[in-house]
């Protein structure tokens, strides 16, 4: 189930409305589809418009859009995932606020519990206090695991997450306000050095174990810059030393292995940076990859 999320107010930069277009020119419909999955593309989600709400951090900009996206989307996300899967084509990462408690509110239901594999460059563990740069795509993980200051703004929590059901790897980017919440949240924190020293597969094992032995639903959030912006351009955040191109291919194929996934976001594409549709191209490769694609049914490709 693809629904287009063109949400690109949780950051300054503009492009990432662009996003749910660029994963469809790349083909993410007819690969999904070649691997035997059956596609329903749902079009991109708009959310009426909304009244406007002000904060007390004056840097907080564009609160009322990114609330109405929340609303929105914590409504489709659990309505798609009676369904089958729901892929989530992005739009910056402010669209995990609602994408997060719509399939938390799903697992709840089902009397299951919620796991979170966050692949990222950054936590986006801010607060609506705490945010510097009051760009909202670095708050949705603070909103999901019910960090105070969101109440009476951000819709109620039904089912806020269990920080202890949440993996973070590839992060290399962290705020000072971010490291202490880190710090006392209870979050599993893969950053770089670990993964340089230790290896994805080795962490990843650890943390899928975990899911199947309490028979959870995995959540798993791809933002484009968890991987190295050598080889995936098109994003606003870049930060260098991110996943290769095996690597983030080893992750997917781990995913597809243990049967877990339940939904996925992919997120922070922004066509207007990216070359010629390279990284638009990568982030479907991966996708595929995590539905099912081998190493040796990859094409050959002449470019």
């Amino acid at each position: 189930m693809l629904l287009g999320a063109p949400v690109q107010e949780g950051t300054r930069r503009l492009g990432c409305d662009m996003g749910p277009s660029a994963f469809r020119a790349a083909g993410i419909v007819g690969t999904l589809r070649e691997l035997g999955h059956d596609v329903i593309d749902r079009g991109n989600l708009a959310p009426v418009a909304a009244p406007a709400r002000a904060h007390s951090n004056p840097a907080v900009r564009s609160l009322a859009e990114v609330v109405a996206w929340t609303e929105l989307l914590g409504e489709a996300v659990h309505g798609a995932a009676g369904e089958g899967m729901p892929i989530t084509l992005g739009g910056d990462h402010s669209l995990a606020a609602g994408t997060l408690t719509g399939m938390s509110r799903h697992a709840t239901e089902l009397g299951r519990p919620l796991f979170v594999l966050w692949l990222d460059a950054h936590p986006d563990l801010h607060t609506l206090d705490s945010t510097e740069s009051g760009n909202l795509h670095g708050v949705p993980m603070a909103y999901a695991t019910g960090q105070p200051g969101f109440e009476g703004i951000f819709p109620p929590l039904a089912a806020p997450l269990d920080p202890s059901r949440v993996c973070m790897m590839g992060i290399r980017s962290v705020d000072p306000a971010e490291r202490r919440t880190v710090a006392a949240s209870g979050i599993t924190v893969h950053d770089m050095r670990a993964i340089d020293e230790f290896g994805f597969a080795a962490l990843l094992r650890t943390f899928l174990h975990q899911v199947e032995a309490e028979s959870g639903l995995l959540h798993v959030s791809l933002d484009v810059d968890f991987l190295d912006p050598d080889i995936a351009p098109g994003v606003g955040t870049t930060v260098p030393g991110g996943a290769t191109f095996r690597e983030a291919h080893l992750v997917m194929e781990m995913l597809h292995e243990c049967g877990l996934v339940s939904s996925i976001d992919l997120v922070e594409l922004n066509p207007f940076l990216d070359d010629r549709g390279r990284t638009a191209r990568l982030m479907v490769d991966l996708v595929a990859s995590l539905m099912g694609r081998r190493v040796l049914d990859r094409p050959t490709r002449s470019y």
